[in-house]
Protein backbone atom coordinates (compact mmCIF):
# COMPACT_ATOMS: atom_id res chain seq x y z
CA UNK A 1 0.00 0.00 0.00
CA UNK A 2 1.28 3.47 -0.84
CA UNK A 3 2.71 5.20 2.25
CA UNK A 4 2.39 8.60 0.61
CA UNK A 5 -1.29 8.12 -0.23
CA UNK A 6 -2.11 6.75 3.21
CA UNK A 7 -0.44 9.71 4.92
CA UNK A 8 -2.69 12.07 2.94
CA UNK A 9 -6.01 10.24 3.36
CA UNK A 10 -9.08 12.44 3.70
CA UNK A 11 -12.32 10.54 4.14
CA UNK A 12 -14.29 13.78 4.38
CA UNK A 13 -13.86 14.51 0.69
CA UNK A 14 -14.03 10.97 -0.70
CA UNK A 15 -16.60 8.22 -0.22
CA UNK A 16 -15.42 4.84 1.07
CA UNK A 17 -15.71 3.07 -2.30
CA UNK A 18 -14.05 5.87 -4.22
CA UNK A 19 -11.30 6.14 -1.61
CA UNK A 20 -10.55 2.42 -1.50
CA UNK A 21 -10.51 2.15 -5.29
CA UNK A 22 -8.13 5.12 -5.50
CA UNK A 23 -5.39 3.93 -3.14
CA UNK A 24 -2.60 2.55 -5.35
CA UNK A 25 -1.25 -0.93 -4.68
CA UNK A 26 -4.31 -2.48 -3.02
CA UNK A 27 -5.33 -5.95 -4.16
CA UNK A 28 -8.94 -7.13 -4.25
CA UNK A 29 -9.07 -8.46 -0.67
CA UNK A 30 -7.50 -5.29 0.71
CA UNK A 31 -10.00 -3.12 -1.15
CA UNK A 32 -12.86 -5.16 0.34
CA UNK A 33 -11.46 -4.72 3.85
CA UNK A 34 -11.10 -1.01 3.19
CA UNK A 35 -14.78 -0.75 2.18
CA UNK A 36 -15.88 -2.82 5.19
CA UNK A 37 -14.03 -0.58 7.66
CA UNK A 38 -13.99 2.94 6.21
CA UNK A 39 -13.78 4.45 9.71
CA UNK A 40 -10.29 2.97 10.05
CA UNK A 41 -8.96 4.97 7.16
CA UNK A 42 -8.65 8.27 9.04
CA UNK A 43 -6.65 6.91 12.02
CA UNK A 44 -4.65 4.82 9.56
CA UNK A 45 -3.65 7.95 7.67
CA UNK A 46 -2.88 9.78 10.91
CA UNK A 47 -0.69 6.87 12.03
CA UNK A 48 1.24 6.95 8.78
CA UNK A 49 1.87 10.68 9.23
CA UNK A 50 3.07 10.09 12.80
CA UNK A 51 5.52 7.49 11.54
CA UNK A 52 6.96 9.90 8.97
CA UNK A 53 7.31 12.71 11.50
CA UNK A 54 9.06 10.54 14.09
CA UNK A 55 11.35 8.99 11.49
CA UNK A 56 12.45 12.43 10.37
CA UNK A 57 12.89 13.59 13.98
CA UNK A 58 15.17 10.73 15.02
CA UNK A 59 17.27 10.79 11.84
CA UNK A 60 17.43 14.57 11.40
CA UNK A 61 21.17 14.67 12.20
CA UNK A 62 22.27 11.71 10.10
CA UNK A 63 23.27 11.29 6.46
CA UNK A 64 20.02 9.47 5.76
CA UNK A 65 17.44 11.77 7.31
CA UNK A 66 14.27 9.90 6.35
CA UNK A 67 13.56 12.39 3.59
CA UNK A 68 10.37 11.95 1.61
CA UNK A 69 10.51 11.94 -2.16
CA UNK A 70 8.21 14.18 -4.18
CA UNK A 71 6.04 12.52 -6.82
CA UNK A 72 6.93 9.05 -5.54
CA UNK A 73 4.09 6.80 -4.40
CA UNK A 74 6.29 4.92 -1.93
CA UNK A 75 7.00 8.17 -0.01
CA UNK A 76 10.64 7.34 0.69
CA UNK A 77 11.61 6.46 -2.87
CA UNK A 78 13.80 3.52 -3.80
CA UNK A 79 15.16 3.14 -0.29
CA UNK A 80 12.00 1.12 0.39
CA UNK A 81 12.81 -1.25 -2.47
CA UNK A 82 15.97 -2.38 -0.69
CA UNK A 83 16.31 -4.72 2.26
CA UNK A 84 18.44 -2.24 4.23
CA UNK A 85 18.23 -1.39 7.91
CA UNK A 86 16.68 1.96 6.94
CA UNK A 87 13.85 0.13 5.18
CA UNK A 88 13.41 -2.06 8.27
CA UNK A 89 13.05 1.02 10.47
CA UNK A 90 10.59 2.71 8.11
CA UNK A 91 8.36 -0.37 8.04
CA UNK A 92 8.57 -0.68 11.84
CA UNK A 93 7.81 2.98 12.60
CA UNK A 94 4.98 3.07 10.04
CA UNK A 95 3.36 -0.05 11.52
CA UNK A 96 3.80 1.29 15.05
CA UNK A 97 2.23 4.61 14.07
CA UNK A 98 -0.82 2.90 12.56
CA UNK A 99 -1.31 0.66 15.62
CA UNK A 100 -0.87 3.61 17.96
CA UNK A 101 -3.35 5.79 16.08
CA UNK A 102 -5.99 3.07 15.77
CA UNK A 103 -5.64 2.19 19.47
CA UNK A 104 -6.12 5.83 20.43
CA UNK A 105 -9.18 6.06 18.18
CA UNK A 106 -10.64 2.99 19.93
CA UNK A 107 -10.16 4.55 23.36
CA UNK A 108 -11.78 7.78 22.21
CA UNK A 109 -14.81 5.92 20.91
CA UNK A 110 -14.47 7.08 17.32
CA UNK A 111 -14.39 3.56 15.86
CA UNK A 112 -17.47 1.38 15.61
CA UNK A 113 -15.99 -2.05 16.30
CA UNK A 114 -13.69 -1.50 19.27
CA UNK A 115 -13.57 0.34 22.55
CA UNK A 116 -11.98 0.32 25.99
CA UNK A 117 -10.17 -2.58 27.64
CA UNK A 118 -13.00 -4.66 29.17
CA UNK A 119 -10.68 -6.38 31.67
CA UNK A 120 -9.95 -3.18 33.61
CA UNK A 121 -12.84 -3.24 36.05
CA UNK A 122 -13.19 -3.07 39.81
CA UNK A 123 -10.23 -1.97 41.90
CA UNK A 124 -6.46 -2.12 41.53
CA UNK A 125 -3.38 -1.24 43.54
CA UNK A 126 -0.12 0.59 42.91
CA UNK A 127 2.61 2.01 45.16
CA UNK A 128 0.28 4.81 46.24
CA UNK A 129 -2.45 2.45 47.35
CA UNK A 130 -5.85 1.28 46.11
CA UNK A 131 -7.64 2.86 43.16
CA UNK A 132 -10.76 2.21 41.08
CA UNK A 133 -10.45 1.29 37.42
CA UNK A 134 -12.28 3.82 35.29
CA UNK A 135 -11.89 5.97 32.25
CA UNK A 136 -10.97 4.11 29.05
CA UNK A 137 -7.87 1.92 29.10
CA UNK A 138 -5.99 1.22 25.87
CA UNK A 139 -6.05 -2.49 25.06
CA UNK A 140 -4.15 -3.07 21.78
CA UNK A 141 -0.60 -2.09 22.76
CA UNK A 142 1.13 -4.11 25.50
CA UNK A 143 4.38 -2.17 25.90
CA UNK A 144 4.87 1.47 26.80
CA UNK A 145 1.65 1.85 28.72
CA UNK A 146 1.44 3.97 31.85
CA UNK A 147 -1.07 4.31 34.64
CA UNK A 148 -2.92 7.62 34.55
CA UNK A 149 -5.13 8.66 37.45
CA UNK A 150 -7.60 11.35 38.37
CA UNK A 151 -8.08 12.42 41.98
CA UNK A 152 -11.47 12.81 43.65
CA UNK A 153 -12.03 14.42 47.00
CA UNK A 154 -12.44 17.68 48.88
CA UNK A 155 -10.27 20.52 47.54
CA UNK A 156 -8.55 18.25 45.05
CA UNK A 157 -7.38 15.73 47.62
CA UNK A 158 -6.79 12.16 46.51
CA UNK A 159 -9.23 10.46 48.85
CA UNK A 160 -10.39 8.43 45.86
CA UNK A 161 -8.57 7.76 42.62
CA UNK A 162 -9.84 6.62 39.26
CA UNK A 163 -7.14 5.18 37.00
CA UNK A 164 -6.74 3.74 33.53
CA UNK A 165 -3.91 2.45 31.34
CA UNK A 166 -2.83 4.79 28.57
CA UNK A 167 -0.15 4.59 25.92
CA UNK A 168 3.05 6.54 26.44
CA UNK A 169 3.93 9.33 24.05
CA UNK A 170 4.68 7.99 20.58
CA UNK A 171 8.12 9.61 20.69
CA UNK A 172 9.16 7.03 23.31
CA UNK A 173 7.99 4.24 21.02
CA UNK A 174 10.01 5.74 18.17
CA UNK A 175 13.07 6.09 20.41
CA UNK A 176 12.79 2.40 21.30
CA UNK A 177 12.64 1.46 17.63
CA UNK A 178 15.69 3.67 16.98
CA UNK A 179 17.69 1.54 19.44
CA UNK A 180 16.49 -1.55 17.54
CA UNK A 181 17.70 0.09 14.33
CA UNK A 182 21.14 0.67 15.87
CA UNK A 183 21.31 -3.01 16.85
CA UNK A 184 19.67 -4.47 13.73
CA UNK A 185 20.84 -7.93 12.66
CA UNK A 186 22.19 -8.72 9.20
CA UNK A 187 20.51 -11.88 7.87
CA UNK A 188 20.64 -13.86 4.66
CA UNK A 189 18.56 -16.54 3.00
CA UNK A 190 19.32 -20.11 4.08
CA UNK A 191 20.39 -22.63 1.45
CA UNK A 192 16.97 -24.28 1.38
CA UNK A 193 15.41 -20.91 0.54
CA UNK A 194 12.73 -21.30 3.23
CA UNK A 195 14.31 -19.46 6.16
CA UNK A 196 16.67 -16.68 7.15
CA UNK A 197 19.92 -17.13 9.03
CA UNK A 198 22.33 -14.70 10.67
CA UNK A 199 24.98 -13.53 8.22
CA UNK A 200 27.66 -13.38 10.93
CA UNK A 201 27.72 -16.56 12.99
CA UNK A 202 29.26 -14.64 15.90
CA UNK A 203 26.05 -12.66 16.32
CA UNK A 204 23.08 -13.97 18.28
CA UNK A 205 19.88 -14.94 16.55
CA UNK A 206 17.39 -12.06 16.40
CA UNK A 207 14.21 -12.21 18.44
CA UNK A 208 10.74 -11.29 17.24
CA UNK A 209 11.24 -7.75 18.56
CA UNK A 210 14.53 -7.14 16.71
CA UNK A 211 14.95 -5.47 13.34
CA UNK A 212 16.68 -7.43 10.58
CA UNK A 213 18.04 -6.43 7.18
CA UNK A 214 19.42 -8.31 4.17
CA UNK A 215 21.37 -5.63 2.27
CA UNK A 216 24.01 -3.16 3.37
CA UNK A 217 22.94 0.46 3.37
CA UNK A 218 23.77 2.42 0.23
CA UNK A 219 26.23 5.30 0.24
CA UNK A 220 24.11 8.21 1.38
CA UNK A 221 26.95 10.69 0.80
CA UNK A 222 26.18 11.23 -2.88
CA UNK A 223 22.93 11.45 -4.79
CA UNK A 224 22.00 8.20 -6.50
CA UNK A 225 18.40 7.76 -7.59
CA UNK A 226 18.96 4.07 -8.35
CA UNK A 227 19.52 3.24 -4.68
CA UNK A 228 17.33 5.96 -3.18
CA UNK A 229 20.11 8.24 -1.90
CA UNK A 230 19.52 12.00 -1.96
CA UNK A 231 23.10 12.79 -0.94
CA UNK A 232 24.21 15.29 1.69
CA UNK A 233 25.14 18.20 -0.57
CA UNK A 234 23.53 21.36 0.82
CA UNK A 235 22.71 19.77 4.20
CA UNK A 236 23.25 21.96 7.26
CA UNK A 237 26.00 20.71 9.56
CA UNK A 238 27.42 21.63 12.96
CA UNK A 239 31.02 22.76 12.69
CA UNK A 240 31.80 22.15 16.37
CA UNK A 241 30.15 18.73 16.67
CA UNK A 242 32.03 15.43 16.57
CA UNK A 243 28.78 13.49 16.09
CA UNK A 244 26.83 12.49 13.01
CA UNK A 245 25.61 16.08 12.62
CA UNK A 246 29.18 17.38 12.50
CA UNK A 247 30.46 18.80 9.24
CA UNK A 248 33.20 16.18 8.91
CA UNK A 249 30.82 13.21 9.10
CA UNK A 250 27.75 14.79 7.50
CA UNK A 251 29.73 16.15 4.57
CA UNK A 252 31.63 12.88 4.08
CA UNK A 253 34.99 14.65 4.20
CA UNK A 254 34.18 16.91 1.21
CA UNK A 255 34.25 20.13 3.21
CA UNK A 256 31.55 22.73 3.73
CA UNK A 257 30.49 26.23 2.77
CA UNK A 258 30.18 28.95 5.39
CA UNK A 259 27.90 31.95 5.20
CA UNK A 260 26.69 34.55 7.68
CA UNK A 261 22.96 35.04 8.08
CA UNK A 262 20.67 37.10 10.28
CA UNK A 263 18.73 34.99 12.76
CA UNK A 264 15.56 36.22 14.47
CA UNK A 265 14.55 34.97 17.91
CA UNK A 266 12.42 35.90 20.93
CA UNK A 267 14.22 37.57 23.83
CA UNK A 268 13.66 39.44 27.12
CA UNK A 269 10.41 37.59 27.72
CA UNK A 270 8.33 38.76 30.69
CA UNK A 271 5.22 37.30 32.27
CA UNK A 272 2.39 39.80 32.79
CA UNK A 273 -0.41 39.21 35.27
CA UNK A 274 -2.72 37.83 34.11
CA UNK A 275 -1.98 35.91 31.90
CA UNK A 276 0.32 36.38 28.96
CA UNK A 277 4.02 36.50 28.10
CA UNK A 278 5.46 39.41 26.15
CA UNK A 279 8.76 39.05 24.29
CA UNK A 280 10.90 41.32 22.20
CA UNK A 281 11.99 40.40 18.70
CA UNK A 282 15.76 40.15 18.66
CA UNK A 283 18.25 39.26 15.99
CA UNK A 284 21.83 38.17 15.72
CA UNK A 285 24.30 37.26 13.01
CA UNK A 286 25.24 33.59 12.96
CA UNK A 287 27.48 31.37 10.87
CA UNK A 288 25.72 28.65 8.88
CA UNK A 289 27.56 25.70 7.42
CA UNK A 290 26.34 23.55 4.53
CA UNK A 291 27.97 20.53 2.94
CA UNK A 292 29.82 20.82 -0.34
CA UNK A 293 28.99 18.50 -3.20
CA UNK A 294 31.31 15.88 -4.67
CA UNK A 295 34.13 17.18 -6.79
CA UNK A 296 33.64 16.83 -10.52
CA UNK A 297 36.38 15.00 -12.39
CA UNK A 298 37.94 16.99 -15.20
CA UNK A 299 39.80 15.66 -18.17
Amino acid sequence: MSCRFISQLNLHTLGARVLCDTIPGLVGRQKRLCRMHPDLMLPLGEGARMGVEECQHHFRDQRWNCSTVDRDASLFGRVMLRGSREAAFVYAISSAGVVYSITRACSRGTLMNCGCDPSRRGSGRDKRGVFDWGGCSDNAVKKFRKLQCKCHGVSGSCTLRTCWLAMQEFRLVAAHLKTRYNGATHVMMAQDGNALRVADRNHKRPTRSDLVYMEDSPDYCVQNSLVGSLGTEGRTCNKSSMGTDGCDIMCCGRGYHTRVAKQHYKCECKFHWCCFVHCKDCQQWVELHTCKGPRLLTA
